[in-house]
């Protein structure tokens, strides 16, 4: 369907023809009239699919303008780079409107984000940590809210959100229109919506676990790190067709020993991210990707969801995720807005497993490659990787305890005390001996 089939106003729909957009996505399609009628909305659609805006464009159509300084509408999202991410999806579909909109997050000066707040605006996109404490400080009001929308809600609960998603949900007012986005849907996500939404409508586009058409799956068997490193090297020198590449790991030490390798040999087109580098580095290495001055960029999960990189012609896995479902969503960094795309993963004998399971989850067969003869296969282990070899002839030694001999506690009549000075101990010894003779006489 086109936008303009949609009952938008002319200045989303110019917003959108500046943004080169025409037609809408099958949730923004579903969604858009369901909204607008002020029920419940459940929505579930893969990664790509374009949910950010299947909720923006029908809140921004309902939004006039107004004085008022409480948010009228509440956006949860589950992480800082998805706050800033949001934002800049309002301003430009806004931008023949008049919206005031900022976002709130930990790890940035509380005092200024207050003064946001406290200034007056009409949409307010938040992390749920610094939401919980704008709440108990009365900073934000929110008698007056319409919406609230929490956004990625499977991401945020993984994350371990659930205590204060329940503790806002409380605190919110009776009255009011809840809409909830996520790409999958699961029991405790199920429990949250029976606990809070009123006969919501469900609307589910795609099939749970599926990956987007037009992304082409392979899969490298290597042996080892340093040889996924030699192959992952090989891969990335072919720039005419890997132009934007994202390379996800498994954790921070893994992305930094991958960072470490490559650097080197890739210089200014490579960079790296994960929850240990500063807010100000995670937000230049994303707009540096965001902007083509990075080629690469490795990353962990942390950007795995929500986080929207146009053009992004490659997802390697240089290991997979331990949950199946994670698989889907980084592969859906590729692939967006109808473009193809391709996902490469790189398994080890250990991960043989997850990758079997990932093809269960997502009920399609990758194609496996064959090493290609230039990459050296090296037998080089890392720490994790060495086997540790234990010898069962040897007993395990008792633990030392330190011999301390028994111990008592004397009587108190055989306790030392001070006795005094000269005079009486004479007076003592005097005493003693006249019960010395009595005792003899008898």
């Amino acid at each position: 369907m086109n936008f303009s089939e949609l009952n938008l106003s002319k200045q989303l729909l110019n917003a959108l023809t500046d943004l080169g957009f025409s037609e809408a996505t099958p949730i923004q399609q579903n969604s858009f009239n369901q909204i607008m009628s002020g029920r419940d909305v459940v929505g579930i659609a893969q990664t790509g699919t374009g949910k950010t805006f299947a909720y923006l464009l029908p809140i921004l159509r309902q939004l006039t303008f107004s004085y008022q300084r409480n948010p009228r509408v509440i956006i949860l999202v589950p992480t800082r780079e998805l706050v800033v991410q949001v934002i800049e999806s309002i301003n430009k579909l806004s931008k023949y409107q008049t919206v005031r909109v900022a976002g709130i997050y930990g790890g940035a000066n509380i005092n200024t984000q207050r003064n946001l707040i406290l200034d007056g605006l009409d949409i307010l996109v938040a992390t749920p940590g610094r939401m919980i404490d704008m709440l108990i400080d009365r900073v934000v009001v929110v008698n007056q809210l319409q919406k609230l929308v929490i956004d990625e809600v499977d991401e945020m609960l993984s994350l371990g959100f659930r205590t204060q998603l329940n503790r806002i949900l409380e605190m919110m007012p009776v009255k009011r229109q809840t809409l909830l986005f996520s790409a999958t849907l699961d029991e405790e996500i199920e429990n949250l919506i029976n606990n809070y939404f009123t006969e919501p409508i469900y609307i589910e586009t795609t099939q749970r676990g599926k990956t987007v058409a037009k992304i082409t799956q392979s899969a490298y068997a290597v042996p080892n790190f340093y040889t996924k490193v030699n192959l992952l090297e090989y891969l990335l020198t072919d720039k005419k067709t890997l132009k934007k590449v994202l390379v996800f790991c498994k954790n921070k030490t893994e992305a930094d020993a991958v960072y470490k390798e490559l650097a080197p040999v890739f210089e200014e087109e490579i960079s790296i991210i994960h929850s240990n580098k500063s807010q100000p580095q995670r937000f230049e290495a994303i707009a540096r990707f965001s902007k083509k001055d990075l080629r690469i960029l490795i990353a962990t999960d942390v950007i795995a969801r929500g986080i929207d990189f146009e053009n992004v012609s490659h997802v390697i896995n240089f290991n997979l995720p331990l949950q199946t479902e994670d698989y889907v969503h980084r592969v859906g960094r590729t692939g967006r807005s109808g473009k193809s795309g391709e996902a490469i993963s790189l398994v080890t004998e250990k991960e043989k497993i997850l990758f079997e399971k990932i093809e269960q989850f997502t009920k399609q067969k990758i194609k496996l490659l064959q090493i290609p003869e230039e990459v050296e296969i090296t037998d080089v282990l890392t720490k994790e990787e060495r086997p540790v070899y234990k010898d069962k002839s040897l007993k395990k030694l008792p633990k030392f305890v330190p011999k301390t001999g028994a111990f008592h506690e004397k009587k108190a009549k055989n306790k030392k005390k001070h006795l005094g000075g000269k005079r009486k101990q004479e007076t003592l010894k005097r005493k003693y001996e006249a019960q010395i003779k009595l005792r003899s006489k008898k």
